[in-house]
């Protein structure tokens, strides 16, 4: 699994609903998209990834010591700063771009596949922070983004 993290001091997410580009605040029969303080997650799937990369993923994202102390130190993790995030799915992240000017995503874990371990991995921060916000997978999406910092970080669980 891959993830690009965003710390931020606000996120949300709005969905295209079908009708002539309108989008809409609700994903997944869901109203809460949206969030303060928090991490952005885009969060991509690999054709070998399993519940266990989710695990070990969330549970280095939880724990991330990247949000200021009292001494603007980067020293507090997401659950110490009583942090909110949003799950986005990407697929993106495996684009291939070794060859040729067309990504190609080869590398991406198959949609069903890919879709059951998204929803896992959301589950996983669900129990851990109570209300996430999350994206819908495979859904065309507008992500507006304030990123504070700004920080961001990438992570492979094939690098972890």
């Amino acid at each position: 699994m891959r993830a690009l993290l965003q710390r931020v001091t606000s996120a949300s997410v709005a969905i295209q609903d079908g009708t002539e580009g309108t989008f809409s605040g609700i994903i997944e029969g869901e109203p809460h998209r949206d969030i303060s303080r928090g991490l952005v997650v885009f969060l991509g799937v690999g054709e070998d990834d399993s519940e266990a990369e989710a695990e070990r993923l969330w549970r280095k994202i939880s724990r991330l010591r990247i949000f200021d102390d009292e001494n603007g130190k980067t020293n507090l993790s997401l659950a110490d700063v009583n942090g909110e995030v949003l799950v986005v799915s990407q697929f993106t992240l495996y684009a291939n771009c070794r060859r040729g000017n067309r990504p190609g995503f080869t590398e991406a874990g198959n949609p069903q596949k890919a879709r059951e371990l998204y929803r896992y991995f959301c589950q996983l921060a669900q129990n851990d922070l109570g209300i996430i916000a999350v994206g819908e997978f495979g859904a065309d999406m507008h992500v507006s983004i304030e990123n504070s910092g700004p920080f961001t970080i990438w992570l492979d669980t094939n690098e972890l």
